[in-house]
């Protein structure tokens, strides 16, 4: 994966630039007047006479300095108190905090990932051997792909090819709502999904089957025990519990139920997204709008290399409308590349192209000489 071309800093006008002003937060939860408010983009801070590039990095955040001296970002409801917050409006570097906007644009540095400034259309390609390729490095170098998938990857008939991906080692977390979670369920224990067969017909009582799976999930005390019970035997929940892939589920105003292991105060589930998204390399989100939204807000634009250099982070989102993806891009997730197809179809094709990429790899003769895989990432080992 390419990285950036860093700013020049020791060139006019950031070399000249002033030190970053702070402010303590005059209460638990409460920024102090002025304070800097991130994007998703690179974002360098002058401390010490260096430029340093804040940690866990997402869009709506302010810049904390921890007692270590360590600049980190942090959504204002987690300030407390007398901490030392980043102040200042501008993101030149005139008031000591760099913006660094064309991060990857141009020459080498933004080639691999040219094809995200494409503009959203049913009408575009879709490149699926350059998706599988992401999938399979990113599996290669003990990369953290997040995986958010709305209720439609179930009615749709996905659930299996979604499963596959978990078993496969594509998917290091789910986020995703109670509604995907008891769908998938009701699916193993009834073969339909909110009543609906496999063909898509209706049933015979079959308005209540998903009752009937909330219920049954919440005898068993939760979803890793009704799985370990055989009461779940197959599909995407049963996947992540025998595969150890760990998934969120977090709840909304009309669930059913919901499932015991659904996070059902918002800032809790937010929060439980965020551990997460703080460790992505990629990002594929399928068939949600509010949940792709949510963690478009958590991403930064960029993964941070172990040589300092930052990198894209590939962000898929897909959705049978053009709306959706629209809508992501315009609440701040620009870098996401927009895929306008049912969750069936691309789940599906995507499926059978990382099996061919993976096939043509495996015949690949090995090269004794070839340097040892290092991660990219220095907080994930290669398995």
């Amino acid at each position: 994966m390419s990285g950036s071309r860093p700013p020049e800093f020791t060139r006019s006008p950031l070399a000249a630039a002033p030190p970053a002003r702070f402010a303590p937060a005059p209460a638990d939860g409460v920024l102090p007047e002025g304070f800097f408010t991130t994007t998703n983009l690179p974002t360098y801070v002058r401390v010490d006479g260096g430029w340093v590039l804040p940690a866990e990095p997402r869009m709506d955040g302010a810049i904390v300095r921890l007692a270590d001296g360590r600049l980190v970002v942090r959504e204002g409801r987690r300030v407390r108190a007398g901490d030392p917050v980043v102040v200042g409006i501008r993101e030149d570097g005139s008031e000591g905090v760099y913006v660094h906007l064309d991060a990857f644009g141009g020459g080498d540095a933004g080639a691999e990932f040219q094809f995200m400034g494409s503009e959203v259309s049913r009408e575009k390609p879709i490149d699926y051997a350059h998706l599988a390729r992401l999938l399979l490095d990113e599996r290669a170098r003990g990369g953290y792909v997040v995986w958010v998938a709305g209720p439609a990857v179930v009615h749709s008939r996905a659930r299996a090819d979604l499963a596959w991906f978990v078993a496969e080692g594509f998917v290091q977390v789910l986020l995703a709502g109670n509604a995907v979670a008891v769908h998938d369920i009701e699916a193993s224990m009834f073969g339909t999904t909110l009543g609906m067969a496999g063909s898509g017909a209706p049933t015979r009582g079959g308005h209540g089957l998903h009752m009937r799976a909330i219920n049954a999930v919440r005898a068993a005390g939760s979803v890793a025990e009704a799985v370990r019970r055989g009461v779940v035997r197959d599909g995407i929940m049963h996947a992540c519990v025998r595969h150890g892939v760990p998934f969120v589920l977090c709840g909304s105003i009309r669930d059913d139920g919901p499932l015991p292991d659904v996070i059902t105060d918002a800032v809790a589930a937010q929060d439980a997204m965020r551990r997460h998204t703080m460790r992505a390399t990629m990002a594929v989100m399928v068939a949600t709008a509010l949940h792709a939204i949510a963690t478009g807000n958590m991403l930064p634009s960029y993964t941070l290399g172990a040589d300092g250099t930052v990198h894209p982070l590939p962000t898929i989102c897909v959705d049978a409308s053009e709306f959706v993806v629209s809508k992501l891009k315009d609440r701040g997730t620009h870098q996401a590349f927009g895929v306008v197809t049912n969750a069936q179809d691309f789940l599906h094709i995507l499926r059978l192209f990382v099996e061919r990429e993976a096939d043509a790899r495996a015949r690949r003769p090995v090269d004794p000489a070839a340097p040892a895989r290092r991660s990219p990432y220095p907080f994930l080992p290669i398995p």
